[in-house]
């Protein structure tokens, strides 16, 4: 199977928009955790260690979720690059290679996701059981 240099240019705006997600994700991840601090600063400490750990957890995975996308760019980039020198060989598994880490940071994501997910719900269930 034969690839243009414009193939792995396909991938660009989908990662580039991915990747303003994954830093939108950090980002409200950090200001969970700066809030967390404050109130524990403030001696409004409540149940915190299931949501510290929740938080890291998540920190941690949005990490690895903004490496993998980076990494596929970059890998997108230099396949273009091989491409465009002729090397079409080890352009195309450059490329192959780059897919492979977009899927796992795509993978990462869902599990992310989730672990939010079920935060949200935990705190949805204490909600309720101080509102009965």
């Amino acid at each position: 199977m034969e690839i243009e240099i414009s193939t792995p240019a396909l991938l660009f705006p989908a990662v580039s928009l991915l990747l303003l997600a994954y830093t939108n994700r950090f980002l409200t991840t950090g200001q969970l955790i700066r809030a967390l601090s404050s109130q524990a600063r403030k001696g409004e400490i409540g149940e915190f260690k299931g949501q510290i750990e929740n938080l890291k957890k998540r920190l941690e995975l949005t990490k690895w979720m903004q490496f993998f996308g980076a990494l596929s760019l970059l890998m997108c980039t230099i396949s273009m690059f091989c491409l465009f020198l002729g090397f079409y060989i080890f352009g195309k598994q450059i490329f192959g290679l780059s897919l492979i880490s977009m899927c796992l940071s795509l993978g990462i994501s869902i599990w992310e996701v989730y672990i939010s997910s079920n935060a949200l719900n935990l705190e949805l269930k204490d909600l309720m059981e101080k509102c009965s």
